[in-house]
């Protein structure tokens, strides 16, 4: 029996591909796949084998997703049929963080899914991966969502304090952002590759930056990260709920623009100023004492707190 919104969907999908007719892909029109009419659930998992070709799989979800806008109602189901391996590990990553009810989550999963296919882009490479991130945002949001409302106390309800020292590791990064340690980008960055299992290239890939630089952010916004939490356990007052909750919703609601914030093919230092933020070429040297080598660079974090300060 189905329980949830992605139940519904497997078990629509499953009802196209059983019998003696099942819904099919001529396989005639892809390089790479069978001359023959294909079964969608035959097209699914020749699409997740590591042998198809990244230009096969975009040649078959772009033509999925065509239908699906032209013809609507079969073609959607099967759209949502043969995403399916992608959207449940993007459910099972969200609701293995949360203790309450996952089937919001789910069904807001699978809303993002569906929006995205009116809207994603069929000309750049890589289409399931920019669906898969889309659902992921959308069940994403939901779940901080969730996440941010009071939790029920005996005998009534009122806000109760998280496990310290925050709880829910996305409300750690949310923090992170409004308390300007990381960017919504990094935030967005440490959360998909750290906590969700996606690839560095393959988020490279989604946000068209390169990988390199995806890694060079990734490892700084990381350092930072852990200072501050250090920081943090020990200053942390456990009563302190609303400040998380208030943080939470000021950061999610940044829109991330990874073109802005990650460098491209050198490195560079962020100089950040109100709200305007300007990239600043920088030379590294071994001696020089601004440029930190030998520990005599300043921290983002502290610098703030201690402007002016300089290695002696």
């Amino acid at each position: 029996m189905a329980t949830n919104s992605l139940d519904i969907a497997r078990d629509a999908f499953n009802w196209l591909v059983t019998g003696p007719h099942p819904v099919s892909l001529n396989g005639r029109l892809f390089t790479g796949l069978p001359d023959r009419d294909i079964p969608l659930d035959e097209v699914r998992d020749r699409l997740l084998a590591r042998r198809c070709s990244q230009a096969t799989r975009d040649a078959v979800w772009a033509h999925l997703v065509l239908r699906s806008r032209t013809e609507g109602a079969t073609w959607t189901v099967a759209a949502v049929g043969v995403a399916l391996p992608a959207l449940t590990s993007v459910a099972a990553t969200l609701s293995d963080r949360f203790s309450g009810d996952p089937a919001d989550v789910h069904a807001e999963v699978l809303r993002g899914f569906l929006s995205a296919l009116s809207t994603v882009d069929l000309r750049p490479p890589r289409i399931i991966l920019r669906l898969r991130w889309a659902a992921y945002r959308s069940g994403y949001d939901a779940l901080s969502e969730a996440l941010s409302s009071p939790t029920p106390v005996a005998p009534g309800f009122r806000s109760a304090p998280p496990h310290a020292p925050w709880g829910h590791p996305d409300l750690v990064l949310a923090r992170a952002v409004a308390d300007g340690i990381l960017t919504q980008t990094e935030a967005a960055l440490i959360g998909a590759t750290r906590l969700e299992n996606v690839s560095v290239a393959d988020w490279a890939a989604a946000h068209e930056v390169g990988e390199w630089a995806v890694y060079k952010t990734r490892k700084r916004a990381e350092l930072r990260l852990v200072d501050y939490l250090r920081e943090a356990v020990a200053d942390a007052d456990p009563n302190d709920t609303l400040i998380d909750q208030v943080a939470a919703s000021v950061a999610l609601a940044r829109p991330v623009d990874p073109r802005r914030d990650l460098p491209r093919t050198s490195p560079s230092v962020a100089a950040v100023k109100g709200e305007s933020e300007q990239k600043v070429q920088a030379r590294m040297s071994k001696t020089d004492t601004n440029s930190g080598v030998q520990d005599c660079g300043t921290h983002p974090h502290s610098a703030r707190s201690s402007e002016g300060s300089q290695c002696a």
